[in-house]
């Protein structure tokens, strides 16, 4: 069967990659444009559609709710921990380094300095890691900025070095190509001289705005040291946006909340954790496979599922049980911040371009375990394809009907849509109830923010159904849109003050 596909993928290149792009967005719009058409061809199959989404709805809530909580409970007892005491015995131990590329692009440089500065104060041995600065040669203040941060850092860690990504024809501009070079220089400076041992090498893929945990790298090298299968690996801590969690707006403040939650509970979901903004990976499988590719605008999924594929499905990303916090998009203003949000949903939503060559994977290479592979590939697909679409089901759909078919909802099934749709709907509000007391445990608390902001914070849950709207699903079906007609977006970077 793989060779029939290959065959397929072959003599079909152009065809096969545009029928795939097709596909998500297609999916997507039919179910968006459901309730209407199918209020007036197929009202009761709707109308048990509608039900079984909203009961379905009320499973995910009450599993991000379980889920997080686990997350949440195993962060707490492993923050306790002294994990570089318990490393220290571990065989190999002072040979372990750390390599973190952190790209960026027009970065305020006391942003960049503020990621390095909580970088000193991990209890591992600073010598031992190693910071690229990936500049893009096109920023005129790159060299500046880096030859700044090199003179403040440079002799605290192993090295702290800057390289210049130069605009490379049929690369794409953004994270992966920037990260990509960087590495690259990385390794032809420190590997192939021999300054480091690969072997015994992790490298971090670090957004500019990561504040690691101060235990990170020393969990980090007993995980590596301990796993047989180290050259296999991804690791991923829960990625929260915390930082300004009080400055952002209320309406990039709730989707944040949610994101968080999310990240942190799926680190207790096994297959469903993939690497995702900044994780650690062994740099020798890196090389193996061939650095991160050039290609592509986001990098983390599929980063892992090049890997996944190209080492015959012996690929697994393991958790870190501790909190990496990031900047929520904020800009000088509220109305930009807002877009500055729309911005960077539209450049996550746009990882739905990959899927079309997940799916030419998962058909054309040999030797990978059926199971993996594919519940690995039918969660990203459900993500992906779902994120335009639930607003519309959860919001809207049930309501539609008596618009487009009156009649039918003079029937019994008709007449009890809305009033048992509400029922199912309501009773996740339990469920985000908990999420926001599991979140008040989890985020570090503040002094100069007011007990009565926080006290009104769930109040500011009434603006989800527009923040939902506006900063998730309306860039998602633009992405999914934009794909199906082979257009490409242009990276934009997220403004955070």
């Amino acid at each position: 069967m793989t060779t029939f596909f290959q065959h397929v993928f072959r003599r079909y290149p152009i065809k096969t990659r545009r029928f795939l792009e097709l596909v998500p967005g297609f999916v997507s719009w039919t179910l968006i444009l459901f309730p209407v058409w199918g209020s007036l061809l197929i009202p009761v199959v709707l109308t048990y559609f509608i039900l079984f989404f909203d009961v379905y709805w009320f499973y995910k809530s009450f599993s991000l709710a379980i889920y997080s909580f686990i997350g949440t409970n195993k962060i707490r007892r492993t923050e306790r921990m002294n994990w570089l005491q318990k490393s220290e015995p571990l065989e190999n131990f002072d040979k372990v380094t750390h390599v973190l590329v952190i790209p960026n692009y027009k970065e305020q440089l006391n942003k960049l300095r503020l990621t390095l500065e909580v970088l000193t104060r991990q209890n591992f041995p600073l010598k031992r890691l190693y910071i690229v600065l990936a500049m893009e040669e096109r920023e005129k203040e790159a060299k500046e900025k880096a030859d700044t941060l090199i003179k403040e850092f440079g002799k605290k860690f192993g090295a702290v070095i800057a390289t210049y990504h130069p605009d490379i024809a049929g690369e794409v501009k953004g994270k992966s190509s920037n990260e990509s070079y960087g590495a690259k220089m990385f390794y032809q400076q420190f590997v192939e001289k021999k300054k480091i041992d690969l072997n015994f090498s992790t490298i971090s893929s670090v957004d500019a705005d990561s504040i690691f945990d101060p235990q990170y790298f020393s969990f980090l090298t007993h995980a590596f040291l301990s796993d047989p299968q180290r050259y296999n690996k991804f690791w991923q801590s829960a990625n929260v946006t915390y930082n300004n969690f009080w400055q952002v707006p209320a309406a990039v403040r709730v989707t944040s909340f949610f994101g968080s939650l999310w990240r942190t509970a799926l680190l207790v979901q096994k297959d469903r954790l993939v690497s995702n903004s900044t994780y650690s990976l062994s740099f020798k499988m890196l090389v193996d496979i061939g650095f991160w590719d050039t290609d592509v605008i986001p990098e983390d999924y599929r980063i892992f599922f090049k890997a996944f594929f190209h080492l015959h499905g012996r690929v697994w990303v393991e958790p870190i049980f501790l909190k990496t916090s990031m900047d929520s998009p904020q800009s000088a203003t509220y109305v930009r911040s807002l877009r500055s949000t729309y911005d960077q949903q539209r450049r996550w939503s746009w990882g739905v371009s990959d899927d079309p060559l997940f799916i030419k994977w998962y058909f054309t290479v040999p030797g990978v375990p059926f199971y993996r592979k594919t519940m690995l590939l039918y969660h990203v697909l459900l993500d992906h394809f779902l994120w335009p679409v639930n607003w519309f089901i959860i919001t809207v759909a049930a309501n539609v009907i008596p618009f487009i078919n009156p009649a039918f909802t003079r029937t019994s099934l008709g007449y009890n849509l809305p009033r048992l749709a509400g029922i199912i709907l309501t009773s996740c509000l339990l469920a985000t109830l908990t999420m926001i007391m599991i979140d008040f445990r989890n985020r570090p608390h503040t002094k100069n923010v007011s007990k009565l902001k926080q006290f009104i914070f769930p109040l500011e849950f009434v603006l989800l159904p527009i923040a939902g709207f506006f900063l998730a699903t309306l860039p998602a079906m633009i992405s999914h849109t934009q794909l199906m007609f082979g257009k490409r977006i242009e990276y934009k970077v997220t403004e955070k003050v």
